[in-house]
């Protein structure tokens, strides 16, 4: 995810700084230098964004998945609607 973040961050930091630039009729070095660091700097930010929301629903996920193991062995059979020694 954290890929897929830095990939949107990054083109489209650099795509505002050189649509500010044409915007202001600002020169093409001093433009394109500003469009290459909001693209590596908003890259880095969306990586790392990208990571703590991968991990967050990780965790999300396995905390759910071992609850609902945890209530299965807990509950006895007769609480879903069977009871022990008949088939379904």
């Amino acid at each position: 995810m954290g890929r897929i973040y830095a990939g949107i961050l990054g083109p489209l930091a650099m795509a505002v700084m050189i649509c500010r630039g044409i915007k202001d009729s600002a020169g093409v070095e001093g433009t394109l230098i500003l469009a290459i660091a909001a693209l590596a700097i908003y890259a880095i930010v969306g990586a790392v964004l990208g990571q703590i929301a991968q991990a967050t629903v990780d965790e999300s996920v396995r905390s759910k998945i071992e609850r609902q193991l945890i209530e299965k062995q807990l509950d006895p059979p007769a609480a879903h609607g069977r009871t022990p020694g008949t088939a379904t």
